[in-house]
């Protein structure tokens, strides 16, 4: 007999795991399906393992550049001592017996929609009125020639490694890519950045890859964009060697695949409860996640943006809307930051995407190291920090920030609340900041943005 249970939730990553947790807290008799490890990618393979690595060197070089200090040692053995703590060396046993000991229950294994409102994982079958889909992404690994024999990095391989390359090719210059690169140069590899697009971030304002390609070049990374990989061989070394359509050849000890991530839908069978996925595979979702009868989806897998706080936020959503609470996301104050130095942050729309929206749109661009005093304070000879406001004209509404600078990941979140709340410009800017920060810049932009 097929066990019945309240709900059903695929995929235990941030937002599955929350999903779960949330649903048994409230006294649903709830089943979690986990392919691989609870917790999913972000805490053993993206962003935990990532930015704990990315931490050590950028430490070193802020001694590097602020005065009377000197260049710190590195000893990598001890930062990917520290890296695995973090992920705990691959053991979920922890979030898997807290999802357990809030009544959940655990099967472990790939799940399957075999009809509406049944699930087959571990070789059961699973009945429930409500499916939450949360099986989140997998690397999107390009058809290019050669590359599977010539073998690979995906994110996975990067964040775990043990010994650092003499020398890395890196497909990708978006997020990922971009951390990855730093971190790899940073602790002494060789790096060798390939971008299909003309410029980095490609859906960010297009300052904003300039100012990062600026910081990367300054580093020493080769950065190659308009060029993308038509073939991958290995010469006799077994070095990579990587054939491009926009240039010379370039060739690494490794090659690190970092050009995005692609929804894990293929073999959901998602079909079965008549649900029709996207152009890139995603499971659409409306309002309140619902991606149709009896079907909630939430976090990577939706294609809304690929965040952890993107997938916890739409788990609340989800979980409030089967408890049969009024909830509905907004997805208009969403930051996204990207863990470079300088940092990457931005929320809300850019200048282009803004007007293509049709908005009436002003914009004030700062130039933060000549504008406001926390630049010098924090380092000699600050490189390239730059912060920009969007705003709607006709409403007085902010719409958009991006900002690059040191801890923007930080400060972004006064935007961010200005655009949640719908803070009229004139409020704004009678807010008093603290001086000397960098949230000033924000202060002293939408000042400008008046005049």
């Amino acid at each position: 007999m097929p066990e019945r249970y309240d709900a059903v939730v695929i995929g235990t990553g941030p937002a599955g795991r929350g999903a779960a947790g949330q649903l048994a807290d409230a006294g649903l008799r709830v089943a979690a399906c986990e392919r691989e490890l609870v917790g999913g990618e972000c805490p053993y393979w993206a962003c935990i393992p990532s930015k704990t690595l990315l931490r050590p060197p950028e430490a070193r070089s802020d001694a590097r550049r602020a005065a009377g200090l000197g260049e710190p040692e590195q000893r990598f053995s001890e930062v990917a001592a520290y890296r695995d703590e973090m992920v705990r060396h691959l053991d979920d046993s922890a979030p898997a017996g807290a999802l357990e000991e809030k009544g959940a229950t655990l099967y472990r294994g790939p799940a399957r929609v075999v009809g509406p409102g049944r699930v087959e994982v571990a070789g059961e079958t699973l009945e429930t009125d409500r499916i939450v889909v949360a099986s989140g992404t997998t690397a999107d690994v390009p058809a290019i020639e050669g590359l599977e024999e010539a073998g690979y990095w995906t994110n996975r391989e990067a964040t775990l490694l043990s010994e650092v390359p003499e020398s890395v090719v890196v497909l990708g210059g978006g997020p990922v890519g971009l951390e990855l690169s730093q971190f790899l140069r940073r602790v002494g590899a060789e790096v060798t950045l390939v971008h299909a697009s003309d410029r980095l971030l490609p859906r960010e304002d297009p300052r904003v890859g300039e100012l990062l390609a600026e910081a990367l070049r300054d580093e020493g990374i080769e950065v190659r964009t308009g060029a993308r990989a038509t073939r991958v061989d290995r010469d006799g070394d077994g070095r990579r060697r990587v054939s491009l359509d926009g240039g010379e050849p370039v060739s690494g000890a490794e090659l690190l695949v970092a050009i995005g991530r692609r929804p894990r839908t293929g073999d959901l069978g998602l079909d079965q409860a008549g649900i029709e996925l996207g152009e890139g595979g995603e499971v659409p979702v409306d309002e309140r996640c619902r991606a149709g009868d009896g079907v909630w989806a939430i976090g990577d897998v939706t294609g809304v943006a690929a965040f952890t706080h993107v997938g916890t936020y739409q788990a609340r959503i989800a979980t409030a809307d089967i408890l049969g609470q009024d909830a509905r996301a907004d997805y208009a104050a969403i930051p996204r930051v990207v863990f470079s130095d300088a940092e990457v942050a931005a929320v809300g729309l850019t200048a282009e995407q803004a007007r293509a929206e049709g908005l009436d749109v002003a914009t004030a661009r700062l130039d933060l190291v000549a504008s406001i005093a926390r630049p010098v304070t924090y380092e000699q000879e600050p490189r390239g920090q730059e912060l920009e406001l969007v705003a709607d004209r006709e409403r007085g509404l902010l719409v958009g920030t991006w900002a690059v600078a040191p801890l923007a990941g930080e400060w972004i979140h006064q935007a961010a609340m200005a655009i949640k709340l719908r803070a009229p410009l004139e409020v704004l800017r009678d807010t008093v900041s603290q001086f000397p920060t960098y949230a000033e810049g924000f202060t002293n932009a939408v000042r400008a943005l008046e005049a």
